[in-house]
């Protein structure tokens, strides 16, 4: 596979992805590229900052969780407004071996494009929602384990599951 995911510790992680100013057969090559490494890592959402590439769009699959669900990318997504709150445990494809609860909003207002360069505003709440903020996170350098608790990340760091400076 021509892409690899990266793992915590990687800096490319922690780089505020870069906005998508072209939309072109490139783009949508990508796109496709980012659903199959979702796919093939056993992934529900993907950002391109997690296989080296430090861009504004995410691949997301809620198919397994939510009927009439099918993989889907966003480009250059930004959350609006946002509301509820939810307690789920997550989990990271950059971060294997570790789950742990996250509180998050259980509803969001996104606007986003599609590879096309079309603009969307849309509602988004239950898994996508989650789906959708966890990835965002990443174009913006945040990992999950940034939004647990300083005892329990630190305990993380103590066990070796998360390195010391991540």
């Amino acid at each position: 596979m021509k892409y690899k995911i990266r793992y915590i510790g990687d800096p490319v992680l922690r780089k505020v992805a870069e906005p998508i100013t072209e939309f072109d057969d490139k783009l949508k090559n990508f796109a496709e590229d980012l659903i199959d490494v979702m796919h093939v890592e056993d992934g529900i959402g993907l950002a391109a900052p997690q296989i080296g590439v430090s861009r504004q769009i995410i691949a997301v699959d809620a198919s397994e969780l939510e009927e009439n669900e099918f993989p889907r990318v966003f480009v250059n997504p930004q959350i609006l407004e946002a509301s509820g709150e939810w307690v789920v445990e997550e989990g990271c494809l950059s971060i294997p071996g570790v789950r742990e609860e996250v509180t998050r909003p259980e509803t969001i207002l996104l606007k986003f494009q599609d590879v096309e360069g079309e603009s969307f505003t849309q509602e988004f709440s239950g898994w996508l929602s989650r789906i959708l903020q966890h990835e965002i996170d990443h174009l913006n350098g945040i990992l999950f384990v940034d939004r647990i608790s300083p005892i329990r990340r630190n305990l993380l760091i103590a066990q070796k599951a998360i390195p010391e400076k991540y």
